[in-house]
């Protein structure tokens, strides 16, 4: 059985293979038993450099923190997220050695704001993973997101919508599934 980083380094691989000549680089070095987000909510303003997984474990503290920046700022409500959802984030950072944050766009949302959404729009699932702190949507100054989109689908875990209009690339910790907006 071949490990996700394993599976993160080959992906990164072949990224870097046709990023070349585009600026974009890929290290397979992980940080020394310590797990760093870089993480700005683009509706907030908020920004966060946090180290969530240190000495074999996650650091609760540094998790409630990483929650807060992912509310629902519309009505101001944070829920536990997904740990594996972080993880991803980490393993998408560190697969674009990304230096600057990345960009949250849409983390936990409140049934009321999901519902308020979904009547504007219908990209937004009624029952969306959103609501269960299962779901982020993001994107990467500097990475486009059609690379991101296709390292987020080398993980093989997961849900990963594509939105190229909109500017972002949607990940969850559902069933493994893809879909373009």
């Amino acid at each position: 059985m071949i490990s996700r980083r394993r599976l993160l380094a080959q992906a990164g691989c072949l990224s870097a293979a046709t990023l070349v000549g585009t600026g974009f680089s890929f290290s397979a070095h992980a940080a020394a038993g310590e797990r760093t987000l870089r993480l700005y909510n683009i509706h907030t303003g908020e920004f966060l450099n946090t180290t969530f997984w240190a000495d074999g474990q996650y650091i609760d503290d540094e998790l409630q923190n990483l929650d807060l920046l992912v509310r629902d700022h519309r009505a101001n409500e944070a829920i536990a997220m997904q740990r594996e959802l972080y993880q991803r984030l980490y393993d998408l950072q560190q697969l674009f050695n990304a230096s600057e944050p990345m960009y949250v766009i849409s983390g936990y949302r409140a049934p009321s704001t999901n519902h308020s959404m979904r009547q504007a729009s219908n990209g937004v699932a009624e029952g969306s993973l959103h609501m269960q702190g299962k779901a982020i949507d993001i994107r990467i100054p500097g990475v486009s997101h059609r690379h991101l989109h296709k390292a987020a689908l080398a993980m093989q875990a997961g849900g990963v919508g594509y939105y190229p209009s909109d500017g972002f690339v949607h990940i969850d910790t559902g069933r493994v599934r893809r879909w373009r907006a």
